[in-house]
């Protein structure tokens, strides 16, 4: 009967293999926190510092630093940083050498509420609290301000981003009535009377060519309100 070698061969280095992934493993499961690095994602990472983070984490879960890596639930990690107003997404995840890494992607603000109690709404329709920290320049929301209202801005304040013209010259945003919105530019005294969320697209590129012809005829000055409301037509008001 002849002996299989190469068969056993396999066999061994399979066991050998599977041996010393289970030791590393167990080893690896041993090893304690070295300590925890913190990156915010993208550009808008002004309104919450790593000391606050750090600060959550040990109010929430006590000090992370030489706990075992076994004892470390990344996803509770993950819940307790995602819950802070301030946090759209955190990512968390150990690094062989045991160094706990979060990579928190901070929420942006498009507009700011006033009133008693004043907030940001953020680019997906959501309030979110102001910081310490730092003053997002953003259109300000004025007026009877309500829950519909609040939808309706937020559609506005979607388009405005999305159009460089807008967003460098829109600084607030008056509710006057239900499906009344009222513009206010920056270097320009008029109000732009926008109606209701409708066709808002026709209605801007209605504006943005009465602007530039008024702008070339140094004719801005003279209109006190510039109304879009009526279908595909601008009419203005002089002083």
């Amino acid at each position: 009967m002849r002996v299989n070698w190469n068969a056993i061969k396999l066999v061994g280095l399979a066991v050998c293999v599977t041996g010393l992934y289970a030791f590393s493993d167990a080893r690896s499961q041993k090893r304690k926190i070295q300590g925890i690095h913190l990156s915010f994602v993208g550009d808008d990472n002004l309104y919450l510092t790593e000391d606050a983070v750090n600060k959550l984490l040990i109010q929430k879960m006590g000090s992370l630093e030489n706990v075992g890596k076994e004892k470390i639930v990344l996803n509770t990690v993950e819940s307790v940083i995602q819950a802070h107003d301030m946090v759209k997404n955190a990512q968390v995840y150990l690094t062989v050498n045991g160094k706990l890494n979060a990579k928190i992607t901070q929420r942006h603000p498009i507009g700011r509420v006033t009133g008693p109690r004043p907030f940001y709404l953020d680019d997906e329709g959501k309030s979110m609290p102001l910081s310490l920290n730092h003053s997002a320049r953003v259109p300000i929301i004025t007026g009877n301000i309500t829950g519909k209202s609040l939808e309706d801005a937020y559609v506005i304040l979607k388009f405005i981003n999305e159009d460089p013209f807008l967003s460098k010259n829109v600084i607030g945003i008056h509710v006057e009535g239900n499906s009344d919105y009222r513009l206010k530019f920056r270097l320009d005294n008029f109000v732009v009377r926008l109606g209701d969320v409708t066709d808002l697209e026709q209605k801007f590129n209605n504006f943005k060519a009465f602007y530039k012809k008024a702008a070339h005829d140094k004719t801005l000055a003279h209109y006190q309100v510039v109304s879009l409301e009526f279908d595909n037509q601008v009419v203005c008001t002089k002083i």
